[in-house]
This record gives structure tokens, sequence and C-alpha cells, in this order.
């Protein structure tokens, strides 16, 4: 797997690593779903708490951007998610692919493959047997097409 968080490579503010950053950030974007609350209004929440743990740079950016994109990042993954609907998806599915899209349309510091690598990772960690696999190929499709999507942002 292509972790950006090995030790040759920076890590974000407190020894955060970038994984570390996106799980995170995925965990943030599930619990909004599940308490029907706006996830960046959830992120100033904790990031304003004294009893939260600590939230890295990267995960605000990930939360945000997704947030900020988030119309646009369904209507792709709606449209790409070959027979599947959102609501039909599970939720930490859903949580893992809004953040993998974000990175692989928006972010310019993130490489298309590690970006995808990164999200199928993470569905390793928190979701089904079945998800990595439908969280590769839904981003790999969209993967294939994505410098003419990122030409029309």
């Amino acid at each position: 797997m292509n972790d950006e968080s090995t030790p040759s490579r920076p890590r974000r503010r407190g020894g955060i690593s970038r994984r570390a950053s996106r799980r995170r950030a995925v965990e943030l974007l599930y619990e909004a779903t599940q308490r029907e609350t706006d996830p960046v209004t959830l992120l100033a929440d904790r990031v304003g708490s004294v009893h939260a743990d600590p939230i890295s740079d990267y995960t605000i950016t990930l939360v945000e951007g997704a947030g900020e994109h988030r119309e646009r990042i369904d209507e792709i993954l709606e449209e790409h998610a070959q027979g599947w609907s959102l609501k039909r998806m599970p939720p930490v599915d859903l949580a893992v692919l809004r953040i993998g899209l974000y990175e692989l349309l928006w972010r310019e510091d993130v490489p298309d493959p590690v970006a995808i690598d990164e999200a199928v990772g993470i569905a390793k960690e928190l979701s089904t047997d079945d998800s990595p696999r439908f969280v590769n190929g839904v981003l790999g499709r969209i993967g294939t097409i994505a410098d003419r999507l990122r030409a029309v942002l």
C-alpha cells in the first residue's frame, strides 16, 4: 500500500499521519450522517472542544473540502457507482468514497493512485469484507476519467 505516512515522508501536526487524518475525516463524516447533522458543524464542535482528541489540519481540510463539494461529489458517485444509489450504500463506504473522491479530484498534492489506494485501505480497516473491492471499483472507474472531470469542475 502506498501510505504517505512512511518514515521518509513528513508527518502532519503532532505526528498525525495523513492516513490517520483520512481515517478521522471518514469517522467524522460517518458520525455526522448517523447524527443527521452537517459534518463541518460537527467538526467545528470537535475542534473547539477541550474533551475531543486533537484533529489534524489535514482532517479539517478533508472534511471541509468534502463538505464544500458534497453536491458534486454525490452526483459523480451516483453516476459511477453502477447499480448503487447513495441511500443503498453502507454509510461507512459512502464516507470513504466522499473523502477519496475529494482527494482524487480536488487535491493536487495527492496523486490519483494514492487517493484510491488510501480509500481502499481505510475501507479495509473500517468496513465489510466486500467494501475494499467496491471502493476500488467506484474510484477506479472515476480515476480513468479524473482529468476530464477536473477540467470541468
